[in-house]
């Protein structure tokens, strides 16, 4: 195979512009030459010319030599020739095939042996650590499946994308917004006098470190994008240590009283509790930055949004928090019952109560209204965005399916025998490959099973075609012991996840597990594909009844009044 441009008239192997090849081929001629100076003069003369015909011959004229060569060889001199040609015809194609080849074959090869190729020389290193080979294998591998290896990286989260910052520039705007609103609806009070801040830090240490991201921002206007081969790196360095159960374990005492929710958010750790405070925490460092104080009773749910906590309490109330200050800037008292439930997308919260009632809360239009329709107290609330739907899980055994464009339920999911305590909508990454679907999502559906899958989901589908569907998964935990995972177009339950020996208090999903807690004082990391548990945490000594899940971090909250967070992150990342 001759070589292109330039060297066009050698062939690959004695291409002047391969100079490993030639240096090689250099000192075997040379060792050769050496050989033959130990024979008679006439027998140097005969096989010099020889080797000089062979090379002024044409390609015909070299193969008829070699086969009529061959063909007068014995068995040891073919073996010689068999023993010599093994080495002869190693070539580095590489170096001589197009860089688009190189990289066609190479984007095939899996991350070990791409590490692997790396090695081989400064060439195979340039190419093998290429930032788009390894862009593609983190798109194949992190937050999901890889379908060719099966293996699956955490997703990097907020805390090494984006640093919290505690400037309170923005904070006098949006308070402005969340008073002027409250004071459009009724049974808004503002807080007359400052709430009393318990905090044993000041601002400057609790400043929460941020970690690297892919982009990094340094001084002046310089910054520098992080390697893929890095991010992937780091990323398999936690999933190992998901997959094999290391994890450090820290452990923030500072409540009274049972804790009943938290909520992460970067390097910051929120907690509510039945002593009625909520506590900030450094996640990095372990201590409290400050203490919330104003609730008349227990704090049952929390929401941490870019620049405020929103907390609902058994005193009937939900308060929204400065959190940079610690200033309650609005407490809101429109149910009649205690808030059990909170979530907080943007502008949108939505509570649900004791009283059976779900509140919806616009801060931007200052508009609200309430889904009725639950026989007994609401316990958790969750929107999806994308089709415009929420989730509920009650003490009426049941969880409802909410339509906010017409406000009304549209599934009612029925099979739990205790208190459904949580309900999650399964992200739409997740392919339950194992799980029958309906007919209407089979590869061969048509568009009259599509029309009737959407009408399954009510008015607000069937006639807005365009309006994406709910996510077709949802999964709740129970105090019948269970987890259950539900088809939202059918409302049938497809899987019942066994393995706690006490009521399911509380659940958290991502892309790759579910993690649940427990009367038992156990949490189970669960797959989230397969249903299988994979994991048990202990360290508890009271029920485990809130949870907190990022790509590196399971925080649980119990009523021993302590939060354990078991923390995946390997030491040279955590230091970094």
């Amino acid at each position: 195979m001759a070589s292109q441009g330039s060297n066009r008239s050698f062939c690959n192997r004695h291409r002047p512009d391969l100079p490993r090849q030639r240096l090689a081929d250099e000192a075997s001629i040379e060792e050769t030459r050496r050989e033959l100076k130990g024979l008679p003069p006439s027998s140097q003369q005969a096989i010099d010319s020889t080797w000089i015909f062979f090379s002024n011959a044409s390609e015909k004229e070299r193969n008829l030599i070699i086969d009529g060569i061959l063909a007068k060889c014995c068995f040891s001199q073919l073996s010689h020739i068999s023993t010599s040609i093994k080495a002869l015809i190693r070539i580095d194609f590489f170096t001589v095939l197009p860089t688009e080849i190189s990289y066609r074959i190479l984007q095939y090869l899996d991350a070990t042996t791409l590490c692997k190729a790396a090695q081989v020389s400064k060439l195979w290193k340039k190419l093998a650590d290429d930032d788009v080979l390894w862009h593609r294998m983190c798109q194949q591998h992190i937050n999901k499946k890889c379908t060719r290896c099966g293996w699956s990286l955490p997703m990097l989260q907020k805390k090494q994308q984006r640093p919290l910052k505690w400037s309170t520039e923005n904070s006098n705007s949006s308070n402005s917004n969340l008073e002027d609103w409250g004071a459009s609806l009724g049974g808004v009070d503002e807080l007359k006098t400052e709430v009393n801040v318990s905090c044993g830090h000041d601002d400057a240490s609790a400043n929460p470190p941020t970690k690297r991201r892919r982009t990094i921002s340094h001084q002046a206007n310089t910054s520098y994008a992080r390697p893929w081969k890095e991010v992937y790196k780091e990323r398999l360095m936690v999933g190992l240590n998901w997959r094999h159960g290391r994890y450090k374990t820290t452990i923030f005492k500072g409540h009274s009283d049972s804790v009943m929710c938290l909520q992460i958010r970067g390097n910051l750790l929120v907690t509510g509790s039945y002593d009625a405070s909520i506590k900030l925490w450094n996640l990095n460092s372990g201590t409290l930055i400050r203490a919330f104080l104003g609730h008349a009773a227990g704090i049952r749910a929390l929401q941490f949004g870019d620049n405020k906590i929103i907390s609902g309490s058994l005193d009937q109330t939900i308060k929204i928090w400065n959190w940079q200050t610690g200033q309650c800037v609005l407490t809101i008292s429109n149910h009649n019952n205690a808030l059990v439930g909170l979530d907080l997308v943007g502008n949108i919260l939505a509570s649900g109560s004791m009283d059976r009632t779900i509140k919806i809360w616009n801060f931007e239009d200052k508009e609200s209204f309430t889904l009725c329709g639950h026989k007994d107290g609401v316990n958790s609330v969750q929107f999806d965005t994308t089709s415009h739907t929420l989730i509920s899980a009650s003490d009426d055994f049941t969880m409802r399916l909410w339509d906010l464009d017409t406000r009304q339920c549209i599934r009612v999911f029925e099979g739990h025998c205790g208190q459904v305590q949580q309900a999650l909508f399964s992200p739409p990454e997740i392919e339950y490959d194992h799980l029958p679907e309906p007919d209407a999502l089979a590869s061969n559906f048509t568009q009259k099973d599509m029309e009737s899958i959407r009408s399954s989901y009510g008015e607000g589908f069937s006639g807005h075609p365009e309006r994406p569907l709910p996510p077709l998964y949802v999964i709740s935990g129970s105090l019948d012991n269970t987890l259950r995972l539900w088809n939202t177009a059918s409302g049938a339950c497809v899987r019942v996840d066994f393995g706690h020996t006490e009521g399911v208090w509380a659940i958290a999903m991502d892309h790759l597990r579910v993690v649940s807690g427990a009367g038992d004082f156990l949490t189970k990391v669960w797959d989230a594909v397969t249903g299988d548990c994979v994991r048990t945490l202990d360290g508890h000594t009271g029920p485990v009844t809130c949870l907190g899940l990022t790509d590196s971090i399971i925080a649980t909250g119990s009523d021993d009044c302590q939060v354990i967070v078991y923390d995946f992150t390997p030491q040279e990342i955590a230091g970094s």
